[in-house]
């Protein structure tokens, strides 16, 4: 079978969130899970929780408190990869794995890079960030391929439509930096160069591909697929939706080894719950 991921931003899910989302994730066919937007409170404890009863291999960084980051959820048995040490600012905002294949092991990189407004702090902490990760990337660097997963908040300098003015050049340097200083691919663009798709959009007619994946040069010989899942910013009929970013799948022909004996997580979490009491 083909190794698969999916990268999905669950907006800092409430508690009620997080079991629809725990249910969406646990019909999903893809061997790994990188969760971004993540946080030290109920919700993405619980999806944690879920799937680590579940018998899933679970990457989740100690989040500090009011910090967003990264959580990695696999079917596959991990290490962890020396990236998250690496890093020296705000780590919980990527997450690292090394899975096994027949190829020899992949590292799954999950990333959540920090939003910004127009205010010095804002732009300065975002800045700060890209720095770290950048050196954190060179420092880890290796011969083992490489994917990397998740909300990145930057556009790529060409992005339909241009929104023009809402980035900065460090921004656009960042993604293109991915490619130029450490050759990784956008697998995304790589099987499909000249599609307009959004994964956020403030409006239907203002749309922003914020969530990539980017891969290793040796990767694109076994990149099969990689798609946009829409469904999960769609409206439900009682208004409510997963999240308010769309996922993105890849699948590649490397036959992964080290499979987790797994069950339901839905049902692992409705175990894990409290029996009510009579008083």
């Amino acid at each position: 079978m083909p190794l698969s991921l999916i990268t999905v931003n669950v907006g800092a899910p409430s508690l009620e969130r997080a079991d629809r989302q725990l249910r969406w994730l646990a019909a999903r066919p893809e061997d790994v899970f990188v969760l971004t937007e993540t946080k030290a409170t109920a919700g993405s404890q619980f999806l944690a929780e879920a799937f680590t009863a579940a018998g899933y291999a679970v990457t989740f960084p100690d989040h500090a408190p009011g910090e967003l980051g990264v959580m990695i959820i696999s079917k596959l048995a991990t290490a962890l990869d020396p990236l998250g040490t690496a890093m020296d600012y705000l780590p919980a905002r990527t997450a690292g794995i090394l899975v096994d294949t027949t190829d020899g092991p992949l590292r799954v990189i999950g990333a959540y890079v920090p939003s910004r407004d127009a205010t010095a702090e804002k732009t300065e902490r975002k800045k700060t960030w890209i720095q770290a990760f950048d050196r954190a990337l060179a420092a880890t660097a290796c011969d083992v391929p490489l994917v990397l997963l998740g909300d990145l908040n930057v556009l790529e300098p060409d992005h339909t439509p241009a929104h023009r003015g809402q980035f900065a050049p460090f921004e656009y340097s960042f993604y293109t930096g991915l490619t130029e200083r450490h050759g990784l691919a956008d697998l995304f663009r790589h099987l499909h160069p000249d599609t307009v798709e959004h994964s956020w959009a403030r409006r239907a007619d203002l749309g922003y591909r914020y969530d990539h994946a980017h891969g290793s040069r040796l990767l694109t010989e076994r990149l099969t697929a990689c798609d946009y899942v829409h469904e999960t910013r769609a409206v439900a009929e009682d208004g409510t939706r997963l999240t308010d970013h769309s996922g993105l799948a890849v699948r590649l022909t490397l036959t992964a080894t080290g499979a987790l004996l797994t069950s339901d997580p839905v049902t692992a979490a409705s175990a894990a719950e409290p029996e009510p009491t009579l008083f």
